[in-house]
């Protein structure tokens, strides 16, 4: 039997990379949510102050370019929501899929290259 999480707990899950969140978005429903960072994401990716070790920074990075490529090609909104003092949930919400844009994955594939 699987145990019960109280509605409001903040499950640990493993860093999302860029193409995972592209995945998702590929085949997310209008209206899905999924979180792609928690802490302070304008200190995590910056160099001299950031606490992560590079290779995580630099992943971190690259996720929140991803994020906000899909978010300019209107194919998420970006949402945050506070969690605790200068820590926030950082939320990709997917929108409907745009009736006259080129493929989806072409769409994506075009942001990666970017």
């Amino acid at each position: 039997m699987v145990a019960a999480i109280p509605i409001g707990t903040r499950v640990a899950r493993p860093r999302l990379t860029d193409v995972e969140l592209y995945a998702w978005i590929a085949q997310a429903e209008a209206g899905a949510r999924i979180e792609y960072h928690c802490g302070f994401l304008g200190i995590d990716v910056t160099p001299v102050i950031s606490t992560l070790p590079e290779p995580e920074r630099r992943q971190l990075a690259d996720l929140g370019q991803a994020a906000l490529g899909a978010f300019e090609k209107g194919l998420v909104h970006l949402v945050q929501e506070r969690v605790g003092p200068n820590r926030f949930a950082y939320i990709a919400v997917a929108r409907p899929r745009p009736r006259a844009a080129a493929s989806l994955s072409a769409l994506l594939l075009e942001e990666r290259a970017a």
